[in-house]
């Protein structure tokens, strides 16, 4: 292959290089003579030795082989399987580092691709401690060198990764499954194979309530399960005081972790937990929001720029099992939750029953197809709260809120570039940008929360 004599680095050769600054998925970007080098494992400040790996006409890609000067800000990774797992991006960055760089990950996302500048993004809300925050696991089964493997899968490739424990999420996890690696190994249950998609157990999900104590296992699995009583004794003889015990079934040949089937094997079919004084249903197909600790804070910000005085329509759209919602309804006159999972609906509806809320009206199907039909109906909302998934929202919901015209829009957002996308059409139809407030949700990960306020321009 001819080499451009325009590029200065080439394949397979080392070169040293400073670290200027972080990318969206937390790896150190510098630069060879002008010319643009993404380093997975290096900190901005640090001067490095890598091996380029990968060259195309704009970047290229090396691999770290030396820190020749490090960051003050760079630490010891707590998980031994860091440095291979594809779970976190961060542990070798100090926390408070950590918090500042999301920060900065929003208002570069906000200026370069929203256009907006002169934005007030405050500091990043951190937590105390940040360790064994996650309320839900889910790890894929299979086999490695033919040994049973539990754990997680390497950065951007299937290879699966036998973990014993994970430091971030909660510590009963590591118990359930060592049960279960016990079930799996005392009865020679076959595990799924994705290459020729035969096997039976494919993952292992657990949902924990951090506020009941109430766990929740679901063994995902392709079909059948044999060998049910086997599993149920051995769980609850190893976690006295399990709540529910779920068998979840994906026949599909898909990423896709849980499939639409649920059996419950024993006890109950969901489980309880708390969000500040709202009790909330949890059943296996749910959203609900990883960190608890830190869902308090973007709740109270949530509501906070909501600034509800009791008079108001709110809508809800993404409302899942109608957590944001239940929280606005105590402030508003009527508030009307929009989520297109069944499931979601039900237990949004149930909770609402639980904490004795009779102001939440939930409906099932596409927000930007169902907003829009209540808008044509003749709703006018005061407040839209939008909480979409990653790719943000679909532009016909974003025309119905701008011609709805409510007073205030909070926008709460896990990506940073459809937020910045979806602001910009806000701003440019009507809507003025006051704050921008990023929540820690996910610690020692690349992945940032937002709650944004958007305001009408006429008022």
């Amino acid at each position: 292959m001819k080499m451009d004599a325009s590029i200065p680095v080439q394949k397979n050769v080392d070169y040293e290089m400073n670290i200027d600054s972080l990318g969206i998925n937390g790896e150190g970007i510098g630069r060879i003579d002008g010319f643009t080098v993404f380093v997975e494992g290096a900190l901005a400040g640090e001067r490095v030795l890598v091996k380029i790996v990968k060259v195309t006409k704009s970047y290229a890609y090396g691999k770290l082989l030396h820190v020749i000067q490090a960051s003050k800000y760079r630490i010891e990774p707590k998980c031994p399987h860091y440095k291979r797992c594809g779970g976190c991006q961060l542990q070798h960055l100090a926390y408070e580092a950590q918090l500042n760089y999301k920060r900065q990950l929003v208002k570069d996302a906000l200026e370069r691709i929203g256009r907006l500048e002169d934005v007030k993004v405050n500091p990043t809300i951190g937590m105390d401690d940040p360790w064994s925050y996650r309320n839900k696991a889910q790890f894929p089964v299979g086999l490695v060198k033919n040994r049973l493997a539990i754990g997680f899968f390497a950065a951007r490739s299937h290879d699966l990764i036998d973990v014993q424990s994970c430091p971030i999420q909660h510590g009963i996890t590591a118990k359930v499954n060592s049960l279960v690696r016990r079930f799996i190994n005392t009865y020679n249950v076959p595990v799924y194979d994705e290459s020729t998609h035969k096997g039976i157990i494919r993952h292992v999900v657990t949902r924990v309530g951090f506020k009941s104590n109430q766990l929740m296992v679901i063994i995902v699995t392709k079909g059948d399960l044999p060998r049910k009583r086997e599993l149920v004794d051995i769980l609850r003889e190893g976690i006295p005081g399990i709540t529910s015990i779920v068998q979840n079934i994906q026949n599909e040949k898909t990423n896709v972790i849980l499939g639409k089937g649920n059996i419950t094997l024993w006890g109950k079919n969901h489980i309880l937990d708390a969000i500040s004084d709202l009790k909330f249903k949890i059943s296996p197909l749910s959203f609900f929001q990883v960190n608890p600790v830190q869902t308090e804070k973007l709740y109270a910000k949530a509501l906070e720029y909501a600034a509800l005085t009791g008079s108001e329509k709110v809508i809800d759209a993404y409302c899942g099992i109608g957590t944001i919602s239940l929280f606005l309804a105590r402030k508003a006159a009527k508030v009307y939750g929009v989520e297109v999972v069944e499931q979601a609906i039900e237990d949004a509806k149930e909770n609402a029953r639980l904490n004795g809320i009779e102001n939440a009206e939930f409906i099932e199907g596409e927000s930007e197809v169902i907003i829009p039909r209540l808008a044509r109906l003749g709703l006018h909302a005061d407040v839209v709260v939008v909480d979409p998934p990653r790719k943000g929202c679909d532009e016909a919901l974003l025309k119905t809120i701008v011609e709805m015209a409510p007073d205030r829009m909070v926008y709460v957002s896990c990506n940073p570039a459809t937020l910045a996308r979806d602001l910009k059409f806000l701003t440019e139809n009507g809507y003025r940008l006051g704050e921008v407030q990023p929540v820690d949700m996910f610690p020692h990960t690349s992945h940032v929360e937002c709650l944004v306020l958007m305001s009408r321009m006429d008022k």
